[in-house]
């Protein structure tokens, strides 16, 4: 009988820590809901404690998703555990999951606390967690760089007081797979209760290890649960990838002999609504999800597909999501229809009044547009005039004007807080007239650290989906804007990203 590897998908929560990457409630809800159809076993849906709007979050997953286990983050005191365990009141199935760092790194100069008085605190901390709620995961912050017997004292101490699963995580990165695999082994057999506990790995990708490490820690370490992130989403260098893990397990099945929940099939849908949602774009090369995933340009490579795909293919693209359906939605398209494609992308609206917003722009854009692709539907529901957000500038029109040898001239009109207003300026090019001339009336001071631009189809005619990244006061926000005019997707995206930065929800760093 194969062992079932329990995948914990913390795109909410740690994937959330990228610069810029923070969602809001309904785009975290919209998110948990596909990972709940790719039957993830445990979403961390974020850090109940860290602010309101975090709060309000998690507890609009727990109370909607009914399938998966809901998570919450928290670190090791009594405040953030109980506001962890009320956000997720509603949850078919809930988890705390409590960390304190346990590096003497961390310990002196973090913390500033005793060995002692962290093994003291993790103790109370999980025994308080495990009179709220039946399932409390714990995590030594820098796990990998601890110390391996004062390690294996906090270990045992919170499994006897009730920990369910022990997370160990390399919380900067630092490891190598082989050494990792055989730290799991080694805390697994020095800790006299290790048994009763599901042991657990949590991998960084600085030095481009995480999926490697993870898979070690699980073959060599016999971790059982592994934590990752759609796209491998996080801070610095990301975390260890979910589809990586999970095709690598089901592919190699004859190497790791373990069974999964996960149904791969959405795995493409994820990665695109993360990619949209938050703006990080996936590499065309990027494994499983990228656009080359599936692709063969040698011709020796295609000789040999057309005799038997499995001369270079491991996967089928299908197997993970990539349509094989050549039905493209046009203006003639009905509501049912469009419905249905939503539905097989895994999107569920909130409304009946969001669903006929969406439409609405269906029909605006394939009336310019002869084809609507999956990343077409995707771009729509994601946007912010969509949502039930209230988002402080919204977009309404654009006028530009360029010609070699001319500056270019743009008069664009938007809202701020419903009221509309006029900004007109001259730039470099019709881009950055556009956003000179929303800056004539904002004048945000904000520093742009980032403009980038992909096209979400692969013609011509296809939409620009542009990114904005605007930094200001410390704070880092990204912003999303589509359309086929790139001057116009432009302006979307700026604004998008000035909105983000007006919102003042607070954010705890927490690293787990």
């Amino acid at each position: 009988m194969a062992d079932k590897l329990i995948i914990f998908d913390t795109t909410l929560r740690d994937g959330e820590q990228s610069p810029g990457a923070s969602m809001t409630r309904d785009e975290k809800l919209r998110i948990a809901r596909q990972l709940e159809r790719l039957r993830v076993d445990v979403i961390e849906a974020g850090f109940a404690a860290s602010s309101n709007g975090d709060f309000e979050a998690v507890q609009a997953i727990a109370n909607a998703i009914k399938d998966s286990t809901i998570c919450s983050l928290s670190r090791a005191n009594d405040r953030d555990i109980s506001r962890a365990a009320e956000a997720l009141k509603g949850a078919n199935n809930a988890r705390i999951h409590t960390f304190i760092a346990t590096s003497a790194l961390h310990m002196e100069k973090k913390l500033r606390m005793s060995p002692e008085q962290v093994l003291e605190q993790a103790k109370l901390s999980v025994r308080f967690a495990r009179n709220l709620v039946a399932d409390v995961e714990f995590s030594p912050e820098d796990g990998y760089r601890s110390d391996v017997d004062f390690l294996c004292r906090v270990i045992e101490a919170v499994i006897a007081e009730g920990a369910t699963t022990i997370n160990v995580p390399d919380t900067v990165g630092y490891a190598v797979p082989e050494l990792y695999g055989n730290f799991i082994k080694t805390l697994r057999e020095r800790v006299p209760n290790s048994d009763k506990a599901i042991w657990s790995v949590h991998c960084h990708n600085d030095l481009g290890m995480a999926v490697a490490n993870s898979l070690a820690g699980v073959k060599i370490g016999g971790a059982r649960q592994v934590e990752c992130t759609i796209n491998g989403l996080g801070e610095r260098a990301g975390n260890c990838s979910l589809e990586e893990i999970v095709m690598a397990v089901r592919t190699r099945k004859d190497y790791f002999n373990l069974e999964m929940n996960i149904d791969p099939v959405h795995i493409v849908a994820a990665s695109r609504m993360v990619s949209q949602t938050t703006g990080f774009v996936v590499q065309p090369n990027k494994a499983v999800v990228g656009a080359n995933a599936f692709a063969h340009a040698s011709g020796i490579h295609q000789d040999g597909m057309l005799k038997a795909r499995e001369t270079y293919e491991i996967m089928r693209a299908e197997d993970v999501g990539w349509s094989s359906n050549k039905m493209v939605l046009g203006k003639l398209s009905g509501r049912n229809a469009f419905k249905q494609r939503l539905q097989d992308l895994g999107i569920q609206m909130d409304s009946e009044a969001d669903t006929n917003a969406a439409f609405a722009r269906f029909k605006e854009l394939a009336d310019g547009k002869s084809e609507i692709f999956d990343e077409d539907i995707l771009a729509l529901v994601s946007d912010e005039s969509v949502t039930h957000e209230k988002e402080q500038y919204g977009f309404v029109s654009l006028s530009q004007h360029s010609e070699t040898g001319e500056r270019p001239q743009a008069t664009v009109v938007f809202t701020v807080d419903g009221k509309e207003v006029r900004g007109e300026s001259d730039g470099n090019g019709p881009v950055d007239a556009s956003l000179k001339a929303i800056e004539t009336h904002v004048k945000s001071g904000a520093e742009m650290v980032l403009y980038s631009v992909n096209a979400i189809s692969g013609s011509t005619e296809s939409q620009g989906e542009v990114t904005v990244r605007l930094q200001n006061s410390g704070r880092v926000v990204n912003g999303v804007g589509a359309d086929p005019d790139i001057v116009v997707a432009s302006a979307k995206a700026y604004l998008s990203a000035l909105s983000k930065l007006q919102s003042k929800a607070d954010r705890v760093a927490a690293q787990g």
